[in-house]
């Protein structure tokens, strides 16, 4: 990093143009940090041609930020952080194995570090999960409004060996710098874990009622959702991460299914990809029951 007056900037390669990539490269942008945003074909034309282009929700303002954008990755960076589904992380991980530098994986992700590590080296692998939230409109990123739930909500980021180290205390507090409500998590893997746990289920019973509404209004499903992530839960080889995810294991059937069906109404989940699924979305699903059906068949 190099100092500008008392304050670290920070050389910042944001690997995956999307909804979250797309608002994390511009709070990054905006903040004074040398950011350069990784796309490619119609986005990355898109992107030089007219910069990120940012809505509220279903504002009719929309703004754009030219960040600098680039079509594949280079040397030189003090960080790469990847915002892709993951069933789309082999080819980035092919790309970034002859690049130097520490890379943040930013997703969904139940397999650990070690498949992430075997590419491009177990000591530049960070983990973490971003806590943003939008759609894609054509080129606009129409992102959630914050509230004061939101904005409660931290970005969890960890070594994938739980250690405290500088290189994660300094990523964190730059971070925070920049507005991010970024938190050290040290047991970020569990996290993952314990995150997809849950997705998974909720994903496929999304998929298959034809929506978070009709899911919502359909109590045996939900009953039967919540089957599921309990099965998965007590197939992880660690303790819920946070905790209050093994409140679903505890509490009784008749409280937890009208709590979900209130879940699935929410505002949270109307303005998440479960309400506006892509093929990309049920992919990813389907990479995540791969990696818990592994975790299982592991124990």
């Amino acid at each position: 990093m190099s100092e500008t007056g008392k304050r670290a900037t920070m050389k910042l390669l944001v690997y995956g143009a999307g909804v979250l990539g797309s608002q994390f490269a511009v709070r990054m942008h905006e903040a004074g940090h040398d950011v350069a945003l990784l796309a490619r074909g119609e986005r990355l034309a898109s992107l030089r041609e007219r910069g990120v282009r940012l809505a509220e929700e279903n504002s009719a303002v929309i703004r754009g930020v030219p960040v600098p954008v680039v079509e594949r990755p280079a040397d030189g960076y003090d960080l790469t952080t990847v915002f892709v589904r993951a069933h789309q992380v082999d080819p980035v991980l092919d790309s970034l194995a002859g690049v130097d530098g520490d890379v943040l994986f930013l997703h969904n992700w139940a397999a650990g570090a070690g498949p992430l590590g075997e590419v491009i080296g177990p000591e530049r692998v960070l983990l973490g999960y971003p806590v943003a939230a939008g759609t894609m409109d054509g080129d606009v990123v129409r992102y959630r409004r914050a509230n004061f739930v939101t904005r409660r909500v931290s970005m969890p980021i960890g070594e994938p060996d739980g250690r405290a180290t500088p290189r994660l205390e300094r990523i964190v507090r730059t971070f925070r710098a920049a507005g991010l409500n970024a938190k050290a998590e040290p047991r970020m893997d569990a996290w993952l874990k314990t995150h997809a746990a849950f997705e998974v289920p909720l994903g496929l019973a999304v998929q298959a009622a034809g929506g978070p509404a009709a899911l919502a209004g359909d109590p045996r499903a939900v009953r039967r959702m919540l089957g599921h992530i309990r099965d998965n839960l007590g197939a992880q080889p660690t303790p819920a991460v946070p905790s209050a995810f093994a409140m679903l294991q505890k509490l009784p059937e008749g409280l937890l299914v009208p709590m979900l069906r209130r879940f699935l109404r929410s505002s949270a989940v109307e303005s998440s990809a479960l309400n506006n699924a892509s093929p990309a979305t049920w992919a990813e699903l389907d990479r995540l029951a791969d990696q818990l059906s592994a975790l299982a068949s592991a124990r």
